[in-house]
């Protein structure tokens, strides 16, 4: 019996890549950039299974194309560049990879908190300017983070682990969410729930993001809510670009309306390099790197591979977004 094709779109670690090869047919995209559009939607044609990145777009024109796919592992918690639905319809059982780099990336959310609020890249930069010419006492003075509030926009796995590294610097927590959470795990973290964002946004001195993308998150924060905040607040957002009105992230950082903000995600990208932003001193963005430490990502290579084969057996994934396609496949569309 013939070994089931397999295409992945970005090199990924390589242990994860000899569990499939040993398994299947493999073909790798070798370049630093995802594949063409055009490119996967050829090789998905004949493939029986993907391993995808955020940054591949999965759309209905693929999925008409790809009669023997039967499973898509994306490499990545969120899955809002697949058409999910229509996967589901045609029997498609999708991958995801959570839990895995819940704490690694609070890590990196809450280092942005720190390095915005105390200004780091900034005085990084003054030193190597040449700038540093004595001890000032008005120096790129920052904001205090011990005793300070941090508002969670999103109190999930990572919103919890964000809200424990507050917690350890001695920050009343406030959080925000569609639903309460339980007495135990408030009186954990030392949180209290808000039930409306206009008074999370108000009362924070840092506000982190930690929901995921979907139509009524889209824009959530925009130049209302960011009117609410603090001029002394610190916005942070590692969860999806487009959680945020950019424009009126910019119009609140440049004109003074919040101190700082620290961006693992932008809406676009990766972000042009003309986006009036980056001409900004008091906002940090870095390269969507939340996960990016070795430990994690090979965690999360092993954990997309093993849906990526559980799928190709016939199995539901260990990690599953839309197990009702396993239960009931249309393949015959």
């Amino acid at each position: 019996m013939p070994k089931p094709k397999i295409y992945v779109t970005r090199k990924i670690a390589q242990e994860a890549l000899d569990l499939i090869s040993e398994k299947t047919e493999m073909e790798v995209w070798g370049g630093e950039l995802p594949p063409p559009y055009e490119t996967l939607r050829e090789k998905a044609g004949t493939a029986d299974g993907l391993l995808t990145l955020l940054t591949d777009r999965i759309d209905i024109p693929l999925l008409e194309t790809a009669p023997r796919l039967k499973v898509i592992s994306n490499l990545a918690v969120g899955y809002d560049n697949i058409e999910v639905t229509e996967a589901t319809r045609r029997g498609i059982v999708i991958g995801n990879t959570p839990g895995v780099l819940t704490e690694t990336t609070a890590d990196l959310a809450f280092a942005l908190l720190m390095a915005a609020a105390r200004r780091i890249v900034e005085a990084d930069n003054y030193t190597r300017q040449g700038r540093w010419r004595t001890w000032g006492p008005q120096t790129l003075l920052g904001q205090d983070i011990h005793g300070a509030s941090l508002g969670i926009i999103g109190l999930g796995r990572i919103g919890v682990e964000m809200a424990r590294r507050g917690r350890g610097f001695g920050m009343p927590i406030l959080y925000y969410g569609p639903h309460r959470k339980s007495e135990a795990l408030e009186k954990d973290l030392g949180a209290e729930y808000l039930a409306d964002l206009k008074d999370l946004l108000s009362a924070s001195d840092f506000i982190s993001v930690h929901v995921p993308l979907t139509p009524s998150t889209e824009k959530l924060i925009g130049r209302a809510e960011f009117q609410l905040m603090k001029k002394t607040a610190v916005f942070i957002n590692t969860a999806r670009g487009g959680i945020v009105d950019q424009e009126a992230l910019y119009e609140a950082l440049s004109s003074g309306g919040i101190f700082a903000a620290g961006l693992d995600v932008t809406d676009v990208e990766p972000i042009p390099p003309d986006d009036p932003l980056l001409r900004l001193s008091n906002v940090i963005i870095t390269p969507h790197i939340a996960s990016a430490s070795f430990r994690t990502r090979k965690k999360m290579a092993l954990m997309a591979a093993e849906n990526l084969l559980a799928g190709l057996r016939g199995e539901l994934p260990p990690n599953c977004v839309n197990p009702e396609a396993f239960k009931n496949p249309t393949k015959d569309i």
